[in-house]
């Protein structure tokens, strides 16, 4: 990926959420070929994993399983080195709409559970000498969300969280970072983007002229739990292509 990159991750101990399908799996599988050892969880298993992969079955939206989850892995591999907190998502709903249940589950997934899976990873990352924290978030938390605003703003307090953990918890030489990812291609496309002709024309929307993959999310998390990153703590990486186009200019364009 970089001049000089390294991708050895032999020997390390990894622990990603939301790990079994989409973005999730692709890091992953990433990471196990880079030689690490890999955990992830789901409410359902998978039917095959990515080789070196191993499953847990954990609702992380709950404090105590999440606890039990990290504290068993860590005793499964040996310690901790590496976090990444992926799982995440939100089904479409105009905020007027929808329940305060609703809500409270989309905070709960995409907020509470990565602050939970982080707390209890703390003392396991202490214990190894430090390692290195990875947040999945959005653009949806650094700019207006409408149909999906507790998705949006729970995103936004993930990237705050990112800083304040990084600065809080960088003494004990644990870095924390987000990757703010962009409009992504996975095998829920459709759901998100529309048919085919939909994709291509957003994709077409995109500077770099298509839109992301598993692969160029892996790719960062790599790097942010390599060395080769090893004074990078509370950085925002946009992974996005370039940036959404600003509408305004489109209407101009259309005036």
């Amino acid at each position: 990926m970089f001049a000089g990159f390294s991708a050895d991750c032999h020997g390390r101990k990894a622990i990603v959420t939301g790990g079994t399908r989409g973005l999730g799996r692709v890091i992953a599988a990433r990471l196990a070929e880079a030689g690490a050892r890999v955990a992830v969880c789901g409410r359902n298993e998978p039917e095959v994993l990515p080789e070196g992969v191993v499953f847990h079955g954990v609702d992380i939206r709950d404090a105590a399983q999440a606890e039990q989850f990290v504290g068993h892995v860590s005793k499964q591999f040996g310690g901790l080195d590496i976090l990444v907190n992926n799982a995440g998502g939100s089904p479409e709903g105009q905020f007027s709409d929808v329940s305060p249940r609703f809500l409270e589950a989309i905070v709960r997934l995409n907020l509470m559970a990565p602050m939970y899976l982080s707390q209890a990873a703390l003392p396991h990352l202490v214990a190894s000498g430090g390692g290195s924290i990875v947040n999945i978030a959005s653009v949806s938390g650094m700019r207006p969300s409408p149909g999906t605003a507790a998705y949006g703003a729970a995103k936004a307090g993930l990237l705050n969280l990112t800083q304040t953990l990084a600065q809080e918890w960088g003494p004990h030489g644990i870095r924390v970072n987000a990757i703010v990812a962009g409009l992504m291609e996975t095998e829920n496309s459709a759901e998100t983007y529309g048919d085919q002709s939909a994709q291509a024309r957003i994709a077409a929307s995109v500077p770099l002229l298509r839109m992301g993959t598993g692969d160029d999310i892996a790719n960062a998390v790599l790097w942010l739990s390599s060395e080769a990153s090893s004074w990078v703590s509370g950085a925002r990486i946009n992974i996005d292509g370039g940036g959404e186009r600003p509408l305004f200019l489109e209407l101009v364009k259309g005036s």
